[in-house]
């Protein structure tokens, strides 16, 4: 179930469909031998291919089209073994050639999906109409000068990923998970990093509104959209914008809008054009590609674990609950982490730990796993010291907060600051002792029924052994001496 809208005339229904165009991991560009490392000082990473020099014939880079093939194998798509590269006309600054090399009618990946979360905790499936691969165009620059626009070709020519969705999510929520799990998907299969801040994954939100049951509305396409946050708010003022037209007696023109951070709206680009608008045609230096099945065969059987394939393996072989599963395996760097902390461990424990005290204390620090000042074998070794009792679970929270300030060692805390629990049985009964000594009336009350003060004894001899003694010693001991 989607969230619906309501305005003066009843309720309506948002229709989404994503556009999401994703820079492919490769040394070099997609038609040129220029670097794509991301910061470089502007134009200098532009060969005469990337600035549109005259007689400069592209040539494909293939490790862009594996990449895009991985990609679709990744979101269970169709691999075609016939794709063609097509010229699309359009004019602007940052494009050198006057128009972009992308593919149209056959890209290399038609077909997949992608499965969604929902509020109550079923999924949904989102059909994946294509990914096709494309050169990116340069940035323009108006911020520069007061009296002009810069160009950085740095960009242009570098190798991007367009995956384009079927329109069928009916929520900003589901459109926000759509883009969060492909990143999971492309990320695991590394074939682009999902780094919406460098602009390595960007979203067009195509958004319309209808009546429920009825036919799609006029679609307008907001561009650009580089945060999952954005791309939310984006489509829920869109979405209010167009009830706001319709219900005035207005209709929807299909244009191209930007989102305005600042403001919180839309605004008005330009006309949106159709495919014939960009007068497509074969790119006539390029020749078709034709892949061997045994070519993506071969690929098919070097892909990685997945995440949905990781989260399911995490439920069966270790007993993890779904949500805990699905925590640990939004990102590759955190479940490679869990999974060296719990080897050879209680998984559930190892997950608690990683997940409760782990990323709670990354989150507060604004950091990722792969900063961690904790690492992976440290965190092993602390929820050892649990299990076999050298230390109790509330102190090992205090352990491993120093830990994550110090980035000393659980066994180091623990020998330094005297923390050893306190399993000696004589011991924890001497402390029994002085604890009902101290409190005669509670233990007069306790054996006249009221057993709700047993917590109450537990707290005190906790408390008198600065929280050292052993939990189960204590409540098998006090529980025998209680009893009289």
């Amino acid at each position: 179930m989607g969230t619906t809208l309501e305005g003066a005339t009843g309720t309506w229904e948002y229709v989404i469909g994503l556009e999401v165009h994703a820079q492919i991991i490769s040394k070099s560009k997609l038609f040129s031998g220029a670097s794509t490392e991301f910061g470089a000082e502007p134009n200098n990473q532009v060969s005469p291919v990337d600035a549109g020099m005259p007689g400069m014939l592209p040539v494909i880079n293939m490790t862009c089209i594996e990449q895009a093939v991985k990609t679709g194998l990744a979101i269970n798509g169709r691999i075609n073994l016939t794709s063609v590269f097509d010229r699309k006309n359009y004019f602007y600054p940052d494009l050198p050639q006057g128009y972009q090399i992308s593919q149209f009618k056959q890209p290399v990946v038609t077909g997949g999906y992608i499965d969604v979360d929902l509020e109550d905790g079923g999924t949904k499936r989102i059909g994946v109409e294509r990914v096709h691969v494309e050169q990116d165009a340069g940035k323009s620059l108006h911020d520069q000068a007061p009296d002009s626009s810069y160009v950085d070709l740095n960009r242009s020519g570098v190798g991007l990923m367009e995956i384009v969705s079927d329109p069928d999510m009916r929520s900003p929520e589901e459109a926000a998970d759509y883009v969060r799990k492909l990143r999971t998907i492309v990320r695991y299969a590394e074939t682009c990093d999902g780094n919406m801040q460098e602009g390595s994954m960007r979203v067009d939100a195509n958004v319309s509104v209808r009546k429920a049951g009825e036919e799609f509305g006029t679609r307008c396409e907001i561009k650009n959209l580089n945060s999952v946050r954005y791309m939310q708010r984006a489509i829920e003022f869109e979405a209010n914008r167009q009830i706001d037209v319709l219900e005035a007696g207005g209709s929807i023109e299909q244009q191209t809008r930007l989102f305005d951070v600042a403001k919180n709206e839309t605004r008005s680009m330009r006309s949106k054009e159709e495919a014939h608008d960009y007068r497509y045609f074969p790119d006539p230096d390029l020749l078709p590609l034709r892949f061997e099945q045994d070519w993506v065969d071969g690929i098919a059987a070097t892909m990685p674990e997945l995440p949905a394939a990781k989260q399911e393996r995490f439920m069966a072989e270790f007993g993890l609950p779904a949500y805990d599963a699905s925590v640990l395996v939004a990102e590759k760097e955190n479940a490679d982490f869990y999974e060296v902390v719990a080897e050879g461990r209680d998984k559930k424990l190892a997950a608690n730990w990683v997940i409760s005290e782990l990323f709670g204390q990354l989150n507060k620090a604004g950091k990722g796993v792969e900063d961690s000042p904790v690492s992976a074998d440290a965190m092993g070794e602390l929820i050892d010291l649990i299990t076999d009792d050298t230390i109790s679970a509330r102190i090992a929270k205090d352990v491993f907060s120093e830990m994550f300030e110090t980035g000393k060692a659980a066994a180091v805390i623990v020998e330094e600051k005297g923390l050893k629990q306190v399993t000696d049985t004589g011991a924890i009964e001497s402390v029994i002792d002085e604890v009902m000594a101290r409190e005669t009336e509670k233990v007069a009350e306790y054996r006249g029924g009221k057993d709700k003060l047993f917590g109450f004894f537990i707290g005190q001899v906790m408390k008198a052994s600065g929280g050292k003694a052993n939990p189960k010693a204590v409540n098998e001991i006090l529980r025998k001496k209680l009893a009289g």
